[in-house]
């Protein structure tokens, strides 16, 4: 087939996929995706301590960025609250200019994974690693609204208490039940919108009429909010060594964070569109949204599973919807800052509680007696590293030591069944693998000194799986011979064999010990 045929094969394809699309419901679920970003990605701003604009300028960037290299249509990335919580304490030690370079580094790194197609290794996080991952970035999330409970002074921030704060544990209350029973009426509008509409529109009334003061996005950040269009900005640090030692441990600590929940979203936007994403080219996409994210000022981002599976069940399936919902919130941040600053905190805080509700895994709870123990302990303790130290240090810690309890448990199965020959000889017939976490165990299995002087180890269902694995029969070996007697490895298997050949010359193994195979 000739190479212009083949152009105007694939031609009529794109053309018969893009009849497919339809274009309505990819705009319209873009725009609800929009409306839904604008409580949301406020309310990061206060967790990472930034102003609100420039949290909703961080998604715009983000969103489109990642919209137009994404290798999964139909995922929506924007503004984080886990990239919010890494990032809050360089915000609080070392202020903007450290949290732009560090988003900057972050999406270099995040490029040189996807580049490198490292993504694979992202899709073995264990269940009980995400579990846990999910519920301490719940209870981290949760702590971290306790900040907007506090008043600015001149002397500082203080608690707020008496009146004022059952008052605003009112219309935090308020906010949650919106949001919990709107959708039973209406699912045309985002649910988290309505409760931020409706809390904002009481609360002008109850200060017009009232003149009670209800705590505002405004008072929180000491500023007028001005909406404007991101624009390119350079950090203002010097490029020594010391930057980099401030900056890297969080671009790390966060780039992690961004693939873990960016392959997580993606894994499930593939089972509920029954299609499979590119892996690697998202890792790439969100790498170049980070990179553009930290030239414009922006607080980096990543993909975000609530807001996806928004625009998966309105009919988003392809880039166009995940392009028109930052496109559409650019719209709103460059004319409706004014509003944006009138919502009361509490109404940001009930957005943030039920997205606390919904990131938690409850069902968890209820898993003490239905799974393993090591999975208990492994899911804790990731809940609790996330809690106090941070996310990527928490998935780290879990990926190994979900590792470490499957070799134990791989290490303990080891065992051999003892058959007495006619002829005198005695065989262990061999069961599970030989591995650095079995050794132990695999030693204990044979008697050199009560055996006969020929010994057979059959490897029918054995398999030596790494150079422990070698060096231990090795030493058992070593141990018969030393004693005068005669081993024969049988039915060892070519991924083992090669194993002993590679090794030849730090054991003592030799031909004489491996039986010929039969062809």
């Amino acid at each position: 087939m000739s190479n212009k045929r083949k152009k105007r094969l694939k031609g009529k394809e794109v053309l018969r996929d893009f009849k497919k699309i339809n274009l309505k419901n990819e705009v319209l679920s873009g725009l609800t995706v929009a409306l839904a970003l604008i409580p949301e990605s406020v309310a990061f701003a206060f967790v990472a301590g930034v102003s609100p604009i420039l949290s909703l300028q961080s998604a715009v960037v983000m969103g489109i960025v990642a919209a137009i290299f994404t290798g999964r249509p139909g995922m929506i990335s924007s503004s984080t609250a886990a990239i919010s919580v890494v990032m809050a304490a360089l915000v609080a030690s070392h202020g903007l200019e450290y949290l732009f370079a560090a988003v900057i580094l972050m999406g270099v790194i995040q490029l040189l994974i996807g580049v490198f197609k490292l993504g694979k290794y992202a899709r073995m996080i264990p269940y009980p690693v995400m579990l846990g991952f999910l519920n301490g970035l719940s209870i981290v999330m949760f702590i971290s609204q306790f900040e907007l409970f506090k008043l600015n002074t001149s002397g500082g921030k203080e608690w707020i208490q008496g009146f004022d704060l059952s008052i605003m544990l009112l219309f935090v209350l308020m906010t949650m039940a919106i949001i919990h029973f709107f959708p039973k009426l209406t699912k045309a509008v985002p649910s988290s919108l309505a409760g931020i509409v409706v809390i904002t529109i009481i609360a002008v009334l109850l200060n017009r009429f009232a003149g009670y003061h209800l705590q505002t996005v405004q008072d929180f950040a000491g500023m007028t909010l001005k909406g404007e269009l991101p624009q390119f900005y350079v950090p203002q640090l010097p490029l020594n060594f010391e930057t980099l030692q401030v900056i890297l441990p969080y671009a790390f600590i966060s780039g992690l964070v961004g693939l873990t929940e960016a392959v997580l979203t993606l894994r499930v936007i593939d089972e509920m569109t029954d299609t499979k994403g590119d892996t690697d080219k998202e890792i790439v996409a969100q790498g170049l949204a980070n990179l553009a994210n930290g030239f414009f000022g922006g607080m980096g981002g990543d993909a975000m599973i609530g807001q996806s599976i928004i625009n998966i069940k309105s009919g988003g399936r392809t880039r166009i919807s995940a392009f028109v919902a930052p496109l559409g919130l650019l719209l709103f941040i460059v004319f409706g800052s004014s509003i944006i600053s009138l919502i009361p905190l509490s109404a940001l805080i009930g957005v943030m509680f039920m997205v606390v509700i919904g990131t938690f895994k409850w069902e968890s709870l209820k898993y003490s007696r239905k799974i393993p123990k090591q999975d208990i302990i492994v899911m804790i303790a990731v809940t609790v590293i996330t809690i106090f130290s941070d996310l990527a240090t928490a998935v780290i810690a879990g990926v190994i030591l979900s590792a470490l309890a499957f070799a134990w448990k791989k290490g303990t199965e080891a065992d051999a069944l003892v058959i007495d020959n006619l002829d005198g000889s005695r065989t262990y017939k061999l069961n599970g693998s030989v591995f650095f976490g079995s050794v132990l165990n695999f030693k204990d299995l044979f008697n050199p000194n009560d055996d006969p002087d020929y010994v057979i180890f059959d490897f029918e269902s054995a398999k030596v799986m790494d150079y422990s694995g070698v060096e231990a029969i090795n030493a058992i070996v070593e141990k018969y011979e030393s004693l005068g007697k005669k081993v024969m490895l049988r039915k060892v298997g070519s991924y083992s064999q090669n194993l002993f050949k590679n090794a030849h010359e730090i054991t003592s193994i030799t031909k004489d010990n491996m039986e010929k195979r039969k062809k």
